[in-house]
C-alpha cells in the first residue's frame, strides 16, 4: 500500500512504530479470549498483533484498499476483515465483548454517531478502548495541522463524550519519551518517573504533558478492566536509535568531509595570496 503521510504501515521506522505498535500491545493485554472489533484497522497489522490472544477479531477499515491488502498480508483462523462505515456498523447488537479504536475519531464529523455504533455492538458487559490526539498539545503548543484531521478534541471533549455513553472509564496518556530504566530485577516493585534538569540536577515532578489520550471505558465499573498504571514499549533491535546512530555517524562523516575541504580551501587562499604577493 502507498503510504499517504496518514496511514501507518509496519515498515515506517522510528517515533511512529513506537506509538502506533504501543497502542495495539497495551491493548493486547487487555483483550485475552474476547471477541474484537478493531475499527479503522488500516493496513491490518494491529489486528493481526491482538489477534494472538484474542478469541476472534474483526478488523474494519472504510477503505476497500485496506481490506484487501490486510486479507492479502495476515492470515488466521481467529482474524477476518471487512469493509465497513465507522457510523453504520455492519454488525447485529451487542455481538464484540471487546471494541479497539486508535486515532479514529479525530477523522470524523459525525463523532458521536461513531461512538454511538460502539455502544450499540458492544456487549453490556464489554469495554473500548479508544484514542485520539490532545489538541492542545497535538496541535496548539506546537503550531501544527494535520491536514487529515477533521476535528481533534481537547482533553475535557473527549472525556465529555466518552462518559455520556461509558460512565465507567480510566484515561490514559501517552507520548514517546527517551528514559533510562531501572528497575528490581528479582520482585515486581513498582514503577518511579523522574526527570532531572542537565542544569543542577535538580529531580523534577514528571513534566511530560500527553500528545495523546487514551480511554479504557465500559458501561459498569464490574465491566471495566485493569490497565497498568505505566506501560513501557520497546523493540528487541532498539530501531529508534539505530536511526539516531544512523544519522550521528552520517553527521559525523559530513563534519570530517567539510573540515577537509575547509582546510583546503584554506590551502589554496594561501597559496593564491602568496602567487598575488609575488
Amino acid at each position: 500500500m502507498e503510504f499517504t503521510g496518514e496511514r501507518f504501515h509496519p515498515e515506517i521506522p522510528r517515533e511512529i512504530w513506537y506509538e502506533h505498535y504501543h497502542r495495539y500491545a497495551f491493548a493486547r493485554g487487555l483483550i485475552s479470549d474476547r471477541r474484537v472489533l478493531d475499527l479503522a484497522c488500516g493496513e491490518g497489522y494491529g489486528s493481526a498483533l491482538m489477534a494472538g490472544a484474542a478469541a476472534s477479531v474483526t478488523g474494519v477499515d472504510a477503505s476497500a484498499e485496506a481490506v484487501a491488502h490486510a486479507r492479502q498480508r495476515y492470515g488466521a483462523e481467529t482474524l477476518d476483515f471487512q469493509q465497513g462505515d465507522a457510523t453504520a456498523l455492519p454488525f447485529d447488537d451487542d455481538c464484540f465483548d471487546a471494541i479497539v479504536s486508535f486515532e479514529t475519531i479525530e477523522h470524523l464529523e459525525p463523532q458521536a454517531e461513531m461512538l454511538d455504533e460502539f455502544r450499540r455492538v458492544l456487549r453490556p458487559d464489554g469495554f473500548l478502548v479508544i484514542s485520539s490526539p490532545d489538541r492542545r498539545t497535538y496541535s496548539d503548543e506546537r503550531d501544527y495541522q494535520n491536514e487529515f484531521h477533521v476535528r481533534e478534541l481537547y482533553r475535557d471533549e473527549f472525556v465529555t463524550m466518552i462518559e455520556e455513553r461509558f460512565p465507567a472509564r480510566r484515561i490514559l496518556g501517552q507520548r514517546l519519551a527517551f528514559v533510562s530504566a531501572i528497575w528490581e530485577a528479582e520482585g515486581s516493585g513498582g514503577v518511579e518517573l523522574v526527570a532531572c534538569e542537565q542544569a543542577g540536577g535538580a529531580v523534577l515532578p514528571w513534566p511530560l504533558e500527553p500528545l495523546y489520550w487514551i480511554a479504557v471505558c465500559a458501561e459498569t465499573a464490574a465491566a471495566l478492566p485493569s490497565p497498568p498504571g505505566v506501560s513501557l514499549f520497546t523493540d528487541p533491535d532498539e530501531s529508534v536509535y539505530a536511526h539516531y546512530y544512523h544519522e550521528i555517524r552520517k553527521n559525523m562523516s559530513a563534519g570530517g568531509i567539510i573540515a577537509e575541504r575547509d582546510a583546503r580551501i584554506a590551502e589554496l587562499e594561501a597559496q593564491l595570496a602568496a602567487l598575488e604577493n609575488g
